[in-house]
């Protein structure tokens, strides 16, 4: 098994290019799952399940997701085996577009217009600065990883005692979260370099996608609470 960072340059631009391929891809079939989710009216029942279940039923949704999340990520990072990659990839999708599905339905039927397109927009523009930053600067951006597992399960924590009490989080927390977002794509994407091995491209734009969808979700948050 070659990592990346040891491979040959022809290797390291290959693997680069199927990387990011499969990002696209990933991002791709999230919004063909969130088309059919709207025109079969998924989406519409999904929110009035978890919207109408109140705090209880983000719970729920928070902690299926955040399950199946492991478990996908952990499909694709270990396996050997391309399929068993392209398994916990698709897994990861579907459970995106899931936990996506009430929010872009607020942001549909109850927002302006134009807050979805400008949220991808702006979502697409800090993601392209942040991996040219990582890329273009030399550095290894390891040492974030410490600073992301506290933050995480710090965040992980307000957003469960949010739901358990009914207090909100604010758009101070939405802004944290983004910075919390920026800092996870730098730190994924020193990773595709110095982490992986010249096989686990899947893996590589799972962790990739993660981080831009939870980039997605703040960004879309701060614009539809700025627009309401």
């Amino acid at each position: 098994m070659v990592m990346v960072a040891q491979a040959r340059p022809s290797e390291r631009a290959e693997f680069i290019k199927r990387t990011y391929t499969h990002l696209a891809g990933a991002v791709g079939a999230f919004v063909v799952v969130e088309f059919l989710f709207f025109q079969l009216g998924i989406a519409r029942f999904l929110a009035n399940v978890f919207l109408g279940g109140g705090r209880f039923g983000w719970l729920a949704l928070l902690g299926g997701f955040a399950l199946l999340g492991y478990l996908a990520s952990n499909m694709a990072a270990k396996a050997d085996d391309v399929n068993a990659q392209y398994t916990g990839l698709g897994l990861y999708v579907v459970g995106e577009a899931i936990i996506f599905a009430p929010l872009l339905y607020m942001a549909v039927a109850f927002s302006d217009p134009t807050v979805l397109p400008t949220a991808g927009i702006i979502t697409l523009f800090l993601f392209g600065g942040l991996t040219a930053v990582a890329f273009t600067s030399g550095k290894d951006f390891a040492f974030l990883g410490g600073i992301l597992k506290v933050g995480g399960m710090v965040a992980l924590g307000l957003i469960v005692c949010s739901l358990l009490f009914g207090f909100s989080l604010g758009l101070f927390f939405s802004f944290f979260m983004v910075a919390f977002a920026a800092a996870a794509i730098l730190y994924k994407t020193s990773n595709v370099m110095h982490r992986y091995s010249t096989n686990q491209h899947v893996a590589a734009s799972l962790e990739l996608f993660a981080a831009v969808m939870l980039l997605f979700w703040y960004v879309l948050r701060i614009l539809m609470s700025s627009r309401r």
